[in-house]
């Protein structure tokens, strides 16, 4: 990046990257060789002033050995890739994950800043309701959604809640650890897949043998781990994880489907009676407040919004589960709001009313754009019978 190869050092470099991205407040850094570096801000990759130049093949090399904590050669995998956390600062005040990918020609770097503090579930966008999943002594408790939407956030919280309030022994299996707890009410391990373990199903089965209360599994994607997960929840354990998919009921559906078809039906019954609630949230850019101005996220508004939705294991949806009724959990989410449940729909039209999301935008991602326009026109007329009501009383 115009530097001597005598005065280049990865070190200085990386650390001038992750100062520009905390000081943009950027959320990723993109690096690759032949090309400048992409910052993500406010979801759309950009360059920046401070970087104009492209990075050589022999830079990006040096910055994966840098990340790596050794030759890139020897510790990324030949045919894959290796992720990683740092922190760096001056004063240690910002943690990072990084995945380093072998690419033609030479490394890719993809690195993203996490948050150096804990939020509550209000200043996530999220139901503060969903607290009470803290409490539970045992179950399942699944947080859904595709890449990026900040799963692991939302878990960070819970976990952090847990350790503020409770005298119990939590283990965290993450790839890799993101969000650092430090022991509070609880006493809380945290476990990095690659460092302190070799895959996650190892990792699981060999917590429930150090006396755990509550589990938090990054990631449950294959058979095994699955199947020891639900069974943690089924012998007296409280488990927390992550699965990649769109909504509530394709979280329970992307579980089951792992299963031979013989086993589904066993499995099935299983979830029934162990999985306590289902949490599925996506992050989306948000279009401005009233005054058209973008929200800063940072200072308590809002770049981007979380849309959300909330399953609740009642008897009548646990019963449907058994049955493998998923097209009617959307029904019990709609009429479930004494139990603390709502739909995506709900979760938009809320964005809506608080000037977050504009009514275009919401419907570009409803499911059921139907549903969400009678609701809009619902809100609209109340609006306008409530002002006509008001004007009336002025005169």
């Amino acid at each position: 990046m115009a530097q001597t190869e005598e005065s280049f050092s990865p070190g200085r470099l990386l650390d001038r990257f992750l100062s520009t991205l905390m000081e943009i407040e950027a959320s990723d850094l993109h690096l690759a060789p032949r090309n400048p570096p992409l910052f993500r801000l406010h979801g759309t990759l950009r360059e920046v002033d401070a970087f104009p130049d492209p990075i050589s093949e022999e830079e990006m090399t040096q910055l994966a050995t840098e990340l790596a904590g050794g030759p890139a050669d020897s510790s990324v995998p030949p045919s894959g890739s290796l992720d990683g956390a740092l922190t760096a600062g001056e004063n240690d005040e910002g943690r990072f994950r990084f995945n380093i990918y072998r690419r033609l020609p030479g490394y890719s770097i993809a690195l993203r800043r996490l948050e150096n503090k804990f939020r509550s579930l209000t200043q996530l966008g999220l139901p503060e309701n969903l607290l009470k999943w803290c409490s539970l002594p045992d179950g399942l408790v699944l947080v859904a959604g595709p890449t990026g939407s900040g799963k692991s956030t939302t878990l960070a919280t819970l976990i952090d809640h847990v350790n503020r309030t409770r005298p119990v022994h939590v283990i965290t299996i993450e790839d890799p650890v993101e969000y650092l707890h430090v022991s509070d009410r609880a006493r809380v391990d945290q476990r990095q897949i690659g460092t302190h373990a070799p895959d996650f199903k190892t990792a699981l089965i060999s917590s429930l043998r150090q006396d755990p209360d509550v589990i938090l599994v990054g990631e449950i994607r294959e058979r095994e781990t699955i199947r020891t997960a639900i069974t943690a929840a089924e012998t007296g354990h409280l488990v927390f994880a992550t699965v990649h998919a769109p909504d509530c009921a394709g979280a329970i559906q992307r579980i089951v489907s792992v299963f031979p078809a013989d086993e589904q039906p066993g499995v099935l019954r299983q979830l029934s009676m162990n999985l306590r609630g289902v949490l599925a949230q996506h992050l989306v850019p948000a279009d401005g407040d009233a005054t058209g101005e973008r929200h800063d996220f940072s200072s308590g508004s809002r770049t981007r919004v979380l849309l959300s939705e909330v399953l609740q294991i009642t008897p009548a949806a646990a019963n449907m589960i058994a049955k493998a009724q998923f097209m009617h959990l959307a029904s019990a989410m709609e009429t479930g709001a004494r139990h603390d449940m709502q739909t995506l729909e709900q979760s938009l039209l809320r964005w809506v009313q608080s000037q977050h999301l504009l009514r275009a935008t919401a419907l570009s991602y409803t499911r059921n754009p139907k549903v969400l326009e009678q609701r809009l026109a619902r809100e609209n007329n109340g609006s306008s019978s409530t002002q006509g009501a008001q004007s009336a009383k002025r005169l």
